[in-house]
């Protein structure tokens, strides 16, 4: 397919523009995507607002090589226009984004989004906040029948989530506190929900976001206006919590995990702060408290499972804000993420469809 498509390409902070650029030509292994859906997160909003952070805007990435303005966007779903064997033209599918080598030892040990190759579309190489995008096959899987391209826009941040789930160590019984009841807080949510049995606080200011975790299950809920350490504290009668995941990345809140976990448990480090957190570590030492952190998703082992969970249709209901049209993506996407006014998730639609 030739010709030209509308895209919303990065040129630095504050300066995103809609621009006619060629469509492109999908290189071995790769298929041609006419774009349904493409979400917005706070990485796409810290890149917008004082980048580049991750946009390889002024040297060649070294795994992508890509270097100079690019177009962002790496939660995107879309329809296959020019295919593989396994994915023919017209299969609706979601994108995991991140593309490994499958050759180095981190790959060989399924870990793939710690590939020593590894990049992301729309933050390191041309994503899918425009018309058409070209994305590796195996970066691919089908949207099952039922579920919406709305939800299926939802799909590599749920999965992320559930990487993230994995990832903290939860056993069932666990109590298990998350800091943080945004997207990415609420997508872990799910993923503890979805892979075990666990007694769920979720820590936030008060307000629809608190309310949301309450609905989608949340067992506790506590105002981060309050003393937050005292409170997990009196709840699990003076030990701790067995585990704190920290989703906010707000000032001072990954100090507050350390504190409220117990002694032996387990902290997991999801939010990016802002501020660098001043950390006790002979605290966190003398008792053996484990700190693990967490990135991306693996594709092969979280992004089906995520698709399987928004095919029950209570994420989207209670996630989804806005489906807006490519031109607002500025005004009514990337400045309410920055400024901290969007409540949900906020989805573009390239094609109008």
């Amino acid at each position: 397919m030739t010709g030209t498509m509308q895209a919303a390409v990065y040129h630095g902070p504050q300066d995103v523009r809609i621009e006619q650029v060629l469509v492109p030509a999908p290189r071995d292994g790769e298929v041609l995507l006419a774009v349904r859906r493409n979400g917005l997160c706070g990485t796409d909003a810290t890149e917008w607002a004082k980048g580049p952070v991750l946009v390889p805007l002024h040297r060649p990435h070294p795994a992508s090589g890509h270097v100079g303005p690019m177009i962002l966007g790496h939660e995107f779903v879309g329809e296959v226009v020019d295919g593989s064997p396994g994915l023919p033209a017209g299969t609706l599918v979601a994108s995991g984004a991140g593309v490994w080598c499958g050759q180095c030892d981190r790959c060989a040990e399924g870990r793939t989004n710690v590939c020593r190759n590894y990049y992301t579309l729309g933050l390191n190489a041309p994503g899918g906040l425009a018309e058409y995008v070209a994305a590796p096959a195996a970066t691919l899987r089908p949207i099952p029948p039922g579920v919406s391209v709305d939800a299926a826009g939802m799909a590599q941040p749920l999965a992320v989530g559930l990487h993230a789930a994995r990832r903290a160590g939860v056993r069932d019984g666990d109590s298990v506190v998350i800091i943080g009841a945004g997207a990415i807080g609420t997508f872990v949510l799910a993923g503890l929900i979805h892979l075990y049995r666990a007694d769920l606080t979720v820590i936030d200011l008060p307000g629809k976001k608190l309310e949301r975790a309450a609905r989608l299950g949340a067992a506790h809920t506590v105002s981060a206006r309050s003393d937050v350490v005292a409170a997990v504290l009196e709840r699990t009668g003076g030990r701790g919590a067995d585990v704190v995941i920290e989703a906010s990345g707000a000032s001072g809140q990954f100090e507050n995990a350390l504190r409220m976990v117990s002694g032996g448990g387990r902290v997991l480090a999801v939010g990016l702060p802002k501020d660098k957190p001043a950390i006790d570590l002979a605290a966190v030492a003398l008792r053996e408290i484990t700190v693990e952190s967490t990135v991306a998703h693996v594709c092969d082992a979280d992004l089906v499972p995520a698709l399987d969970i928004l095919a029950e249709g209570h994420l989207e209901t209670a996630l989804l804000e806005s489906v807006i049209p490519l031109p607002d993506v500025v005004a009514r996407g990337l400045e309410p993420l920055a400024s901290g006014s969007a409540e949900g998730k906020i989805l573009v639609a390239p094609t109008g469809r």
